[in-house]
């Protein structure tokens, strides 16, 4: 694929970044997302807004968090520089904090005293329920039932912050179908509750909202490889579910050409469709992902034959997802971005890795990157550096590994 030069990345009015995402909801949701986008917009451009925003990302959230040189990983790998920007080390234990701190103030700006989410690996929900928390907002998470099984200490520790848990039955019982209820949820009841949704994906404005609070990983991350090694990485590896924690990276960087962009997606347990969430790995035999809407967005998406949308698999509940988020799509399909695939088997090698060398547990979604980043390192020279996104820690993971390896 031809790479253009992308000095940046901004939608449209109506949200498109090329012929990628928009808004395509029903006529119910139409007024409630016309609303939220103009208060963004003016909270965008206010300091005040952005101040507190700061102000809480520091003194509650623990930003910034550092860029570590993984020494021994790079040992390990034999190459480039290895960094982990460490996200793992947030409250709540992943970059997840950051969006929900940002929406949970502009849900207060609009006066909602009701908050619903989805979650898939549970981290947006605890975030979403730790702010609800802070904040004395009613809050409700939606979560398909086979998260709820994979995931429980999440889903404790979101009751605990004094959230109602619904576990979804429908479909596939994951992340995509506690969208659904979650959207459902919001057309219901617009008069008094925010959808503070968790990913860089949905109608406009979430895309762009999502991104534009998360790229302060991507700010820090450019200050401080600026102040280690006196230069620009190499590369940024990210894995990529809906996107957020990857598009948060990728951002700052989207002009410094010199800089690649590799996403990660969950390759699974083979290449049927059913068995990945790989949506642009064109070697499936499903063709990878094409081009439709989901969720209100469009992007690429796993269908079957018949344009119905495919179940997915993946051993992390964070990464599987049938689509991708519009930026990602548009940074690929113009050559700025690059994205990649690791099975399961790879993301327990990674995950494996990250803990015997460094001692880093990642969560399993931050796993996926570990073992393509090592690749890359290898290709590389030692004075050449390389960032990879540790997006969350993996407490929520041990008892599921556990399992795994028992089995």
């Amino acid at each position: 694929m031809q790479k253009a030069r992308i000095t940046s990345s901004e939608p449209d009015a109506h949200g498109h970044w090329g012929k990628f995402g928009g808004r395509y909801v029903p006529e119910t949701l139409v007024a409630p997302l016309e609303e939220l986008t103009s208060e963004f917009m003016h909270a965008r451009g206010d300091p005040n807004f952005w101040r507190e925003l700061n102000l809480l990302l520091r003194d509650y959230c623990g930003r910034p968090t550092p860029l570590f040189h993984a020494q021994r990983l790079t040992a390990h790998a034999g190459g480039a520089q290895i960094y982990l920007k460490r996200e793992d080390l947030l409250h709540t234990g992943a970059h997840k904090i950051n969006n929900a701190v940002g929406q949970a103030l502009l849900a207060r700006r609009m006066s909602k005293d009701r908050v619903i989410a989805e979650t898939g690996a549970g981290q947006h929900g605890v975030a979403t329920a730790t702010v609800c928390a802070l904040f004395g907002l009613r809050c409700v998470i939606y979560m398909g039932a086979e998260d709820v099984r994979r995931q429980a200490l999440n889903v404790f520790r979101m009751r605990l912050l004094g959230a109602d848990v619904i576990t979804v039955n429908a479909g596939t019982r994951t992340l995509k179908d506690a969208i659904n209820e979650a959207l459902r949820d919001w057309v219901t009841n617009v008069h008094d509750t925010y959808y503070l949704l968790g990913s860089a994906l949905g109608p406009h404005p979430y895309p762009l909202m999502v991104r534009d609070f998360q790229s302060v990983i991507g700010r820090e991350a450019r200050e401080q490889i600026f102040s280690a090694t006196g230069k620009l990485p190499r590369a940024l590896v990210a894995c990529v579910g809906g996107g957020s924690n990857a598009i948060g990276l990728f951002h700052p960087f989207i002009a410094d050409e010199g800089v690649r962009l590799i996403g990660v997606e969950a390759g699974g347990c083979g290449d049927s469709l059913g068995k990945h969430a790989a949506r642009f790995h064109s070697g499936k035999k499903s063709g990878g992902g094409r081009v439709g809407v989901l969720q209100g967005t469009m992007s690429y998406v796993l269908q079957d034959t018949n344009g119905q949308i495919a179940t997915t698999h993946s051993i992390s509940a964070g990464l599987d997802y049938s689509a991708i988020g519009p930026e990602h799509a548009f940074l690929r399909d113009c050559g700025r971005a690059e994205y990649t695939h690791a099975s399961d088997a790879e993301a327990l090698e990674g995950l494996r890795l990250c803990a015997k060398l460094e001692g880093i547990i990642p969560a399993l979604e931050t796993a996926h990157a570990i073992l393509p980043a090592i690749r890359l390192a290898r290709e590389l020279p030692p004075d050449d550096a390389i960032i990879v996104n540790v997006s969350g820690r993996g407490d929520k993971d041990v008892q599921l590994v556990a399992e795994l390896e028992g089995r």
